[in-house]
């Protein structure tokens, strides 16, 4: 069944062309159905209002909605085939304004230890429709809450980079002035290092952000929590960051979980700094938020203030622009894939 997060221009034309209707207003009608405003069938046509109102908005549902004491909203969203991914609404700076995130893959197969999205596995790509049917529950939510939904990133379950043919028309139907109208800049995809992907999503030429999950400054450190290290070590890594940031004009983020006695010594920020000499990159360094035991067993911890202070001033002297992001939902399973995790082990499905 065609729902509003499968249109595109093309897409509805060709709908409206099956069913004998003129397409001049097409371009009118798509931004009408992705802005959810209503459809007049004196303006439109009766038949054609009909048809559009009558379209579900999204192949997606949410089952759950939990929100954290600190006004973050994190929504279990649910599939045609009843699996689940996650999706979350993270209050801004400024009070009117929130900030979304959102899943690319059911599950992953990263096998990034310290993350809750990887335990079970990949099942499968989302469509594109189903990673914009999670920006429309988004965009709700923050109607819902008087507020607007400015900013989007891919940095929920699943790798981006490893399912491309589905995000690329699904950024386009979220950023485009013809459907979701959230703008190109304010939208950013996470990697955690796909050297490949990196290179098509800048030849793609949509210059959105882009976020490197590196979390090591060292092949050794980076390899024992993040496999894909393996096979693209930091240098080439940071390489293919800084080729997309020349590329696109757009600087890329660095985004380093910081894991108690793993990667926050002072000895570490010196590694990444070194590291990052020469390309102006902004890092972001993430205090760990505890999953359990990870893929191998381990338990990681979060670092104590003082370790993040220090590592944020080993950084900052050696002229690197860092920030500490701060942590939101904690009280509301934050972790990417954790609600999701959580989901399954009450229902009594494997995880």
């Amino acid at each position: 069944m065609t729902t509003v997060a499968d249109l595109d221009l093309p897409r509805l034309s060709a709908e409206m062309t099956a069913r004998g209707w003129r397409t001049g207003r097409a371009p009118e009608l798509l931004r009408k159905l992705h802005a959810a405003t209503p459809i007049d069938p004196l303006r439109f046509g009766a038949p054609v209002a009909a048809w559009a109102e009558s379209l579900p908005k999204s192949p997606t549902s949410v089952r759950s909605r939990h929100v954290a004491a600190d006004g973050t909203v994190k929504l279990l969203v649910e599939l045609h085939d009843a699996h689940t991914v996650e999706c979350v609404l993270m209050p801004a700076e400024k009070p009117h304004l929130v900030a979304g995130c959102v899943s690319s893959q059911v599950g992953c197969a990263m096998g990034c230890d310290f993350c809750a999205s990887t335990l079970g596995g990949l099942t499968r790509n989302l469509t594109a429709a189903e990673i914009v049917g999670q920006f429309f529950h988004l965009r709700a939510e923050a109607l819902a809450q008087s507020k607007r939904l400015a900013t989007l990133v891919f940095m929920g379950m699943g790798e981006p980079l490893h399912n491309l043919p589905e995000l690329l028309p699904a950024l386009r139907r979220i950023c485009s002035p013809d459907c979701g109208h959230l703008g190109y800049k304010n939208v950013q995809v996470s990697t955690v290092g796909i050297v490949p992907g990196m290179v098509a999503l800048a030849e793609s030429g949509l210059r959105v952000g882009l976020a490197l999950s590196l979390h090591g400054p060292d092949d050794a450190t980076r390899s024992g929590v993040v496999p894909v290290g393996r096979k693209y070590g930091v240098a080439a890594t940071l390489d293919a960051a800084w080729a997309y940031q020349e590329k696109t004009g757009r600087v890329a983020n660095v985004e380093y979980c910081l894991l108690a006695g793993v990667n926050d010594s002072v000895e570490h920020a010196t590694l990444l700094a070194a590291a990052l000499a020469g390309r102006r990159m902004h890092v972001n360094l993430i205090p760990h938020n505890p999953i359990g035991g990870g893929l191998s067993g381990k338990v990681y911890e979060k670092p104590t203030p003082a370790a993040v202070a220090a590592f944020l001033s080993a950084l900052r002297a050696a002229d690197v622009v860092a920030h500490v992001r701060k942590t939101r939902g904690d009280d509301a399973s934050a972790a990417c894939g954790q609600l999701r995790r959580t989901s399954l082990s009450v229902a009594g499905q494997p995880v």
